[in-house]
């Protein structure tokens, strides 16, 4: 079964900047997308960014200008390049990926393939 591997989580202050990585252990179908995705304690996990085959698309409006993600499709590696990095941000990030037909960012559960998460803390 096909794998996603995140790393890149870390501390780091205020204004700092990460790279998290995805890693899938073979090629992804080319009607997969991949998401990110992030997880509170307590609170429902919500989606980050999203990357399809026709485009990429930033969905949660607090880190536009300032989260990029991109994809290596030759590594078969999914970026989230993370700048300007603030306290809110602090949460513990996935990558995930399922067929862009059933993929509903909104909802979690539409995606079958899941990392098991990386870990960003931010300090003021």
């Amino acid at each position: 079964a096909v794998q996603l591997v995140e790393s890149g989580g870390g501390s780091v202050q205020a204004g700092g900047s990460l790279n998290l990585s995805c890693a899938a252990s073979e090629p992804l179908p080319w009607y997969y997308c991949m998401c990110w995705f992030r997880q509170a304690p307590g609170k429902e996990r919500e989606g980050v960014a999203r990357t399809t085959a026709d485009g990429d698309r930033l969905y949660v409006e607090s880190v536009k200008g300032r989260f990029t993600r991109y994809k290596d499709k030759v590594k078969n590696t999914l970026f989230l390049q993370m700048n300007s990095l603030r306290p809110e941000d602090e949460y513990l990030y996935y990558c995930a990926a399922t067929p862009s037909n059933q993929a509903n960012i909104k909802r979690p559960e539409t995606f079958t393939l899941w990392g098991q998460g990386t870990q960003v803390t931010v300090s003021s």
